[in-house]
Order: C-alpha cells, then sequence, then structure tokens
C-alpha cells in the first residue's frame, strides 16, 4: 500500500509536498538521538554479539556519510537477521494470496469477491490484513481499476469487464512483522495501448532494481524508473511513492520515482522497502475522491498501472522478499 496520505488526510496534495519537502530537508541535516555504545556493550540491533564484533564498523561508515551531508538511515529501519527472517515467512502469506487471484481473477468478478478472497485467505493463515481499518480504510485490500492510480476500495457494484486493468496491492501482518507487493491482471482481452503501459510499468522496475546496491543512494533509482517511464511516451505520478516497511507498515525512508540521481536516503544492507511506481498513460495529475477519501485517480481519466515489489537490501545488492 503506497504511502502518502497516512497523516495528510483532508489535505491537497500541494500542502502535502510542501510539508514532505520540510521533513525531508529536516531529517537530512538532523541525526536522529540514538544510544552511544562501547565498544564491549551488546550491539543495538539485538544480534546478541558485542557491538564491535557487530555494527561498530557499519556505524562509523554511515557516520562518514552523514558528515558529509548525506542522509543515513537511522538504526530504527535496519532489521537484523530474525526480523528479516520474521518479515520473510509474513511475505510467503502475501506472495500466496496473489497467486490465488491470478488463478480465479476474471471477467465478471467483483471487486468485493478479491477482497473476500484476500479476507479469507489471511484468517486461513492466521495473518492480519494490513489495510483493514488502518488510518479508517475500510477494506482488506486496495482495488484500482483503469484510472484509479492506487487506494481503490472495493464495491460489490465495480464488476471487472473486458478489457479492464486492475492493479491488486495486498499488504499482510504475520507475528507482528509486515510484507506488502502489489500486481497488474489485464482482464480479458485488453486493448494495445493498456497492454503496454502494464509491460512497461513491470520492466519499470527491473530498471530500478540495476541500481538497489548497498552504499549507493535511493535518488538513483528513483532516477532510472522515471527517465525509463518518460522515454517510453509515460508520466510518473509524483505525490505518492513507496515506503520503508517491515516492522511497521509504513517506515523511513519516503520512496521517490520522479528524483533526481544523487539524492535521498544512503541505501546499506537491512534495509527494506518498496519499489511501486504509479506510470500514467497521460500526464502526471491526480486527485483525490472527496466521497471516500480515499481513491487516487488520474486527473485526465486516462490508465494508470503500478506493480509493487518489497526489497531488502544486502551485502551484494537486494533480495526481493515479496513480489
Amino acid at each position: 500500500m503506497s504511502l502518502c496520505w497516512s497523516d495528510t488526510m483532508g489535505k491537497n496534495i500541494l500542502e502535502y509536498n510542501s510539508m514532505r519537502k520540510k521533513v525531508s530537508e529536516k531529517k537530512l541535516f538532523e541525526k536522529e538521538v540514538e544510544e552511544k555504545l562501547g565498544r564491549n556493550d551488546d550491539c543495538w540491533c539485538k544480534s546478541g554479539k558485542k557491538y564491535k564484533k557487530c555494527h561498530c564498523a557499519f556505524d562509523e561508515k554511515l557516520e562518514e556519510y552523514r558528515l558529509k551531508g548525506i542522509l543515513v538511515p537511522p538504526r530504527r529501519i535496519i532489521k537484523n537477521p530474525e526480523q528479516i527472517q520474521g518479515i520473510r515467512e509474513s511475505a510467503k502469506i502475501n506472495i500466496a494470496i496473489l497467486d490465488y487471484i491470478d488463478t480465479h481473477i476474471q471477467v465478471g468478478i467483483s471487486t468485493q469477491e478479491i477482497d473476500d478472497w484476500v479476507s479469507s485467505i489471511t484468517k486461513k493463515h492466521n495473518a492480519i490484513a494490513a489495510p483493514l481499518n488502518y488510518e479508517g480504510f475500510p477494506k482488506s485490500v486496495c482495488t484500482s481499476v483503469n484510472n484509479v492510480v492506487c487506494h481503490g476500495i472495493p464495491s460489490k457494484e465495480e464488476i471487472l469487464k473486458e478489457g479492464d486493468i486492475i492493479n491488486v496491492d495486498v499488504s499482510t501482518i504475520y507475528n507482528g512483522y509486515f510484507s506488502d507487493s502489489s500486481r497488474m491482471y489485464c482482464i480479458g482481452e485488453v486493448s494495445a495501448e493498456k497492454k503496454r503501459l502494464v509491460d512497461i510499468t513491470k520492466q519499470s522496475l527491473e530498471v530500478g532494481l540495476q541500481y538497489v546496491q548497498p552504499w549507493r543512494k535511493i535518488g538513483d533509482m528513483g532516477a532510472a524508473i522515471h527517465e525509463f517511464a518518460m522515454e517510453n511516451g509515460y508520466s510518473v505520478v509524483r505525490e505518492i511513492g513507496g515506503h520503508g516497511v517491515g516492522l511497521e507498515f509504513h517506515e523511513d525512508p519516503w520512496v521517490s520515482y520522479v528524483c533526481p540521481k544523487d539524492t535521498g536516503m544512503l541505501l546499506v544492507p537491512g534495509m527494506i522497502f518498496t519499489i511501486e511506481p504509479m506510470i500514467n498513460m497521460g500526464k502526471e495529475d491526480i486527485y483525490i475522491s472527496d466521497e471516500d477519501g480515499w481513491t487516487v485517480y488520474t486527473d485526465d481519466g486516462l490508465p494508470s498501472a503500478q506493480w509493487e515489489i518489497q526489497v531488502l537490501v544486502t551485502d551484494e545488492g537486494y533480495e526481493i522478499i515479496s513480489y
């Protein structure tokens, strides 16, 4: 579930952009207060190891980057091996739900039926659907059809038709750990224009993944996705982006797909975040439904597409946790 509105219900897009910029600038220059450890203290990551044999050198390297004015991740978003494994277990359920939808979604079903599937499978695994009641969201999954960019609310009245495209965004909590991913579906025979939009959006993830490397800035990934979308004649939504996830539903960092290269937070091993660009066939402009306060539409009424994966930064590169 993409990050934009969790703390900004009722605010317009321009107000949100201004607030987000101020928060980002503040984080760039202010270091979070973190406990100073001695070399023989237990490491802050709760590995059970001495600090000197665990994250001491890691922290020293981070401090070097911070002193250069680079935004570095706080300890609270760096996952330890036990947490990463817990998130992987949550992701297994998330993937299983989307796999079920893969084989059952078709012309004639309602988006409410998709919500029913998600609710049933989630409960079968003794898990929790993260979107349900999140900031007042009324359903267990987001279903976004055609010109809906994201956060579409399932309904008995919304019946999938031949030629529709739909994004199904599933987020799961299992044993306190969060997973999050989404997939696009073409319903029956869709137009060549819609099919191309769906395919290029999926390809944009592969383009971005090439830049997910430890000790590189997250903006390199976002800029690559933006450039790829523009080269293919599309626009990228600016106001809504990806997010850290794992211990909470929405964590730092904010993940933009319209940012310049060499900007944003430094990627380091143990970070987990989503890559989920929303790519529009027409212009980038969007608006939020006045009726439900959640559903985001393209302003020009043209289709939008989104695929979402959850990614772990590793020592060597990345691991896709959920897809």
